[in-house]
């Protein structure tokens, strides 16, 4: 898997989790939160922990947030603090920002100021989430154990029109199609004969690192 920048802001139980799970697939990730006791305690979960007031642009400029592939906006019940500070995020130019949303307000409110992503912890672990963002083709997800999942990806476009015979994808990835989800319909245990079309979900099985290599291809 590719390495990846994410800067995580807002060092409560849900952006610990999104930090930690990002730091064991190998991601480098940046911890920021106003709260030193916080950053503190987060320092084994990141590769670097700051302590900052990221509504002052100045702080965010300081910690080269341009430079970051994503980043995930975890205040916690300052929602004034968590609009502004996406708001410089989008002016500053960052790529992808995913913001924590306290309700349906403060999420549209976020979505108008720019957030490519609204997350409602009441419905997304910050696990999954993670998850999510490791492998973008990915939609969904059902941990197995600790090594395996079944996972939902995106059918990439050099797929397309190819049979599963042709693409071989358990002897070259190491992961096996269990589903093909089609146009609301669902292909159980499909033939090696069956061709993927544009807009296709596999439903594959496998251990982690594969799946994630997997749904990473493009």
């Amino acid at each position: 898997m590719a390495k990846r920048q994410y800067a995580v802001i807002g060092l409560g139980r849900f952006g610990v989790s999104v930090a930690r799970r990002l730091q064991e697939a190998g991601q480098e990730v940046l911890g920021m939160d106003v709260n030193e006791e916080r950053v503190d305690e987060a320092v084994s979960y990141v590769t670097h922990a700051v302590v900052a007031d990221t509504t002052e642009e100045k702080a965010l400029i300081s910690v080269g947030i341009r430079n970051f592939d994503c980043v995930i906006v975890a205040i916690g019940n300052d929602m004034q603090s968590s609009i502004l500070t996406v708001l410089l995020l989008k002016e500053l130019g960052v790529k992808k920002v995913i913001a924590k949303a306290l309700g349906k307000n403060h999420g549209q409110v976020l979505d108008k100021v720019g957030a490519d992503w609204i997350i409602y912890p009441e419905r997304d672990m910050g696990e999954r989430v993670a998850n999510q963002l490791l492998s973008p083709n990915m939609l969904n997800y059902i941990e197995l154990s600790k090594e395996y999942n079944i996972e939902e990806i995106i059918v990439p476009s050099w797929m397309a029109e190819k049979s599963l015979r042709d693409l071989d994808i358990r002897a070259k990835y190491n992961v096996s199609v269990i589903a093909i989800v089609r146009d609301g319909n669902i292909i159980i245990s499909p033939s090696p004969d069956q061709n993927i079309h544009n807009g296709d979900l596999l439903v594959v099985i496998g251990n982690r690192e594969d799946l994630a290599d997997f749904s990473n291809l493009e």
